[in-house]
């Protein structure tokens, strides 16, 4: 045996509004979707009269009133496709009385025998799909859809609803307010997603989105209003609040404000629609320094290569040393580009940079102490050739020369500078030389004038010692 159905659970259920009234226009019932959409308590209307509940005077009134009577007292199903009607807003949503559109059935109720006990109103909200509708045509966008379209509620209900999913499903975003305080009417998902999916249908923009209000834009809806002239922006920035209780976002966006004109002329609202910018800025963006550090790069790679072969030219005695020494030094200069050139000029590790300039003398020759170290760019760039200079005058003059090894030990301090020491022993004495050659000088340029840090020799029978430190995040010219 199956169970009883119970009808007012189904009723209740029903995602339409729908409420029943006595002879009277009493409360009788009303179900959740009725009192959700009305921003009611049941305990608050029950057995109160409709008009009581929500007090409203002139037409809009005596249409439902009618609407409702007719119904009672023909037996007869009574339509109003469109009719306006003021609802209070609770205080949490801002208070105060909102202008809403409906469209609404009423049904009569008989008791046994034929006079009608009850109606039965089906409401729907059809504020958005009209505002829409103005926003799109004009006022008179009720004549142009035709008589025939308003005289049912019905099919006003399934061109909403497919209008509404157009509107809401909008790659671009879409709201239209309405009034002086700029009441939200709707907006659309992508509306919504730039907002943080905050509730705003029903409030002033000030309420809905209190951080925007000292950026200018609600000025900027005040004129809008009163020019009845549209604005349009481009790659305007604007700090939103995208989550509850984060930090505002810049964005920046392409947007209309297109004013509603009524037929006496004045506008009641503004509909905007626009496209987030904001991936499309921060890529130009990156486009511009990475133009820019091209142009930085190559400049300096320039007045490298014309100080190499400066230098080398002052120091060679003939052709062929002048050609053997300024090929190895591009050639330390070309390794270095390629080490970041595979990092896509994201710098390179200190280990890869000396691994290449000291690999050829054997890595048993080599005792390397420190972790390896991140190298920004034009770092890499300069230290690659001091190391190159250290290790060719090593090979030629100092510990690799002979069967000398080499000691390096770096580390890292706490205000991101890198400190260095590069020691030689086991092979020849390293005394002072009489005067400064180029390796010495691009040495001390690259340090302290490109990476401004500072370097030391120190000379004597054990060996040469060089100990520098340069700051890695220091930004460079």
């Amino acid at each position: 045996m199956t169970d009883p159905i119970d009808f007012r659970e189904i009723f209740d259920r029903i995602p339409s509004p729908y409420m029943l009234l006595d002879r009277e226009l009493r409360y009788v019932a009303a179900n959740a979707a009725y009192l959700e959409t009305l921003h009611r308590r049941w305990e608050d209307i029950a057995g109160v009269n409709v008009f009581d509940a929500f007090p409203s005077e002139g037409e809009s009134r005596a249409q439902v009133e009618g609407a409702l009577i007719r119904a009672r007292d023909t037996g007869e199903v009574t339509e109003l496709p469109l009719i306006h009607y003021a609802i209070e807003r609770p205080a949490h949503l801002g208070g105060g009385f909102e202008d809403r559109i409906w469209s609404a059935t009423h049904t009569p109720i008989p008791d046994a025998t034929g006079a009608t006990r009850y109606i039965l109103q089906h409401t729907q909200d059809v504020t958005a799909i009209q505002r829409l509708k103005e926003a799109a045509f004009g006022s008179r966008s009720a004549t142009m859809l035709g008589d025939d379209v308003l005289r049912r509620a019905e099919t006003v209900q399934s061109q909403s609803r497919e209008l509404r999913n157009l509107f809401m499903q909008a790659p671009s975003f879409m709201a239209v307010l309405r009034g002086p305080d700029h009441v939200f009417d709707l907006a659309n998902n992508t509306y919504a997603q730039l907002i943080g999916h905050r509730e705003v249908t029903g409030l002033p923009l000030r309420v809905a989105l209190p951080e925007i209000a000292e950026q200018g834009f609600v000025d900027l809806l005040d004129r809008v209003l009163a020019s009845r002239e549209a604005f349009v922006g481009r790659r305007v920035k604007v700090a939103l609040r995208r989550e509850a209780g984060a930090s505002l976002e810049e964005r920046y966006l392409d947007f209309v404000y297109q004013p509603i004109i009524e037929p006496d002329g004045t506008a009641s609202g503004v509909f905007v629609e626009g496209v987030d910018m904001t991936d499309h800025v921060q890529a130009d963006e990156r486009q511009r320094l990475l133009l820019d550090e091209l142009n930085h790069r190559v400049k300096n790679t320039l007045a490298t290569v014309q100080a190499i072969a400066q230098q080398t030219l002052r120091g060679a005695q003939d052709s062929a040393t002048f050609a053997e020494a300024f090929e190895s030094r591009l050639l330390a200069l070309s390794q270095t580009h390629n080490a970041l050139t595979d990092s896509h000029w994201a710098g390179a590790g200190l280990r890869q940079i000396l691994g290449q300039e000291l690999g050829p003398y054997g890595a048993e020759r080599i005792l390397m102490e420190g972790e390896d170290v991140h190298l920004p760019a034009r770092v890499a760039l300069s230290l690659g050739m001091v190391f190159h200079e250290l290790a060719t005058n090593a090979a030629k003059y100092g510990a690799l020369s002979t069967a000398g090894r080499l000691r390096l030990v770096w580390s890292v301090t706490g205000d991101e500078s890198l400190v260095f020491e590069w020691r030689e022993t086991g092979g020849p004495a390293a005394p002072r030389p009489k005067r400064r050659g180029f390796g010495s000088r691009l040495i001390e340029r690259s340090i302290a004038g490109e990476l401004r840090g500072h370097i030391a020799f120190e000379y004597g029978d054990d060996g040469l010692v060089v100990r520098f430190d340069a700051p890695l995040t220091r930004a460079l010219d």
